[in-house]
């Protein structure tokens, strides 16, 4: 259906998509890019979407402002690895190197994105396979295999044969973040749903874990910030 720019400051573009399959008019923020997508049933007219999108105004500036805006992984731009902000700085030799406040990326600077990320999944997959190999073994039910992916709407799965998933992105997250999000699927592999046992296992095998799933609640779309 094309683009509608709400006035204000910032402006806001929303993209207009008409559904058969829709019952309701719908907004969605896109944690990957920030894109905003104003979904109508086939009935309703274009008019009628965008006054729908006016009176959800605060709501949409308030979510688009704690993801804040992209930053491109670049020399001087400061990451958050395993929830510690790191300055991205000129490293030497061949590998990428972790230091206590830096990410030290050797070569052209124009591959520092894909050098960065490559260092991060392997960290991320690292972490999340000794993480989950530990809940798997208190729970006493071994998994299939871990794949890791760059997920917009989700952090984590377990599928009925046993394969996790995980975003890359959660080394991003404080360790305790990351442990939880891995306790949780894992946790699948005894009750493929979100029941009161379910939770109940999440417990057993991580122990509380209020805090570190409002973390993710609160601060997981800004991790979709980065660029690389």
């Amino acid at each position: 259906m094309g683009q509608h720019i709400l006035s204000g400051n910032p402006p806001v573009t929303l993209i207009l998509r008409k559904s058969a399959r829709a019952r309701r008019i719908s907004l969605r923020i896109s944690q990957l890019d920030g894109r905003v997508t104003l979904t109508l049933p086939k009935n309703v007219s274009e008019s009628e979407g965008i006054a729908f999108a006016r009176e959800k105004e605060d709501w949409l500036r308030g979510h688009l402002a704690r993801r804040g805006s992209d930053q491109d992984i670049a020399l001087g731009a400061i990451l958050p690895i395993e929830g510690s902000d790191r300055e991205i700085v000129q490293g030497t030799g061949r590998r990428v190197l972790l230091e206590q406040d830096s990410l030290r990326i050797p070569g052209a600077p124009e591959q520092f994105g894909t050098r960065a990320q490559a260092f991060l999944k392997q960290m991320a997959r690292d972490k999340l396979v000794a993480a989950s190999d530990h809940y798997a073994n208190i729970l006493g039910k071994p998994y299939n295999r871990i794949t890791l992916r760059d997920t917009r709407s989700r952090w984590g799965s377990c599928s009925s044969a046993g394969a996790l998933m995980y975003s890359w992105r959660l080394i991003l997250c404080p360790p305790e973040v990351l442990n939880y999000v891995a306790a949780h699927e894992v946790a699948h592999l005894a009750e493929m749903n979100h029941s009161q046992a379910f939770w109940d296992t999440v417990t057993e095998i991580h122990g509380p874990y209020a805090s570190p799933r409002n973390w993710l609640r609160q601060n997981g779309s800004s991790l979709h910030s980065y660029k690389f």
